[in-house]
């Protein structure tokens, strides 16, 4: 099982940012999949993730409006697109696999992660 994040960089404050998922090797299409970031030495913060079929999304009151969560279950890929980054968007940014959703909560029940992408926001 893989779950490989990509695109994590250095953005200005205001700046956009895309980053890439890559999964392989299990049942892509049976998983929600999401997105966690943590700063380190403070809890993990999942901020977003999308259903498995009719691509339901939920996204934490700290990125909605700003984050787009998007998959394609052809391509084992889902992509997060981040714009007006702030500087509290700093962390390094984890997608994970989950076995459950809720339109109110997010997912839940993790399954497999990633190793991470770092995002850095700053002048």
């Amino acid at each position: 099982v893989q779950l490989v994040e990509s695109g994590g960089r250095l953005v200005q404050p205001g700046g956009s940012l895309r980053l890439s998922c890559a999964a392989s090797g299990f049942s892509f299409g049976d998983y929600v999949i999401g997105w966690f970031r943590q700063v380190s030495g403070k809890d993990r913060e999942a901020f977003s993730c999308i259903d498995r079929d009719d691509g339901e999304t939920w996204y934490s009151d700290s990125v909605k409006g700003r984050f787009t969560i998007s998959r394609d279950n052809v391509n084992h890929t889902v992509n997060l697109e981040m714009s007006m980054l702030k500087s509290e968007d700093t962390a390094d940014y984890y997608c994970a696999a989950y076995s459950r959703f809720s339109p109110y909560v997010g997912c839940y029940s993790m399954k497999y992660w990633g190793k991470g992408t770092p995002v850095a926001v700053s002048a």
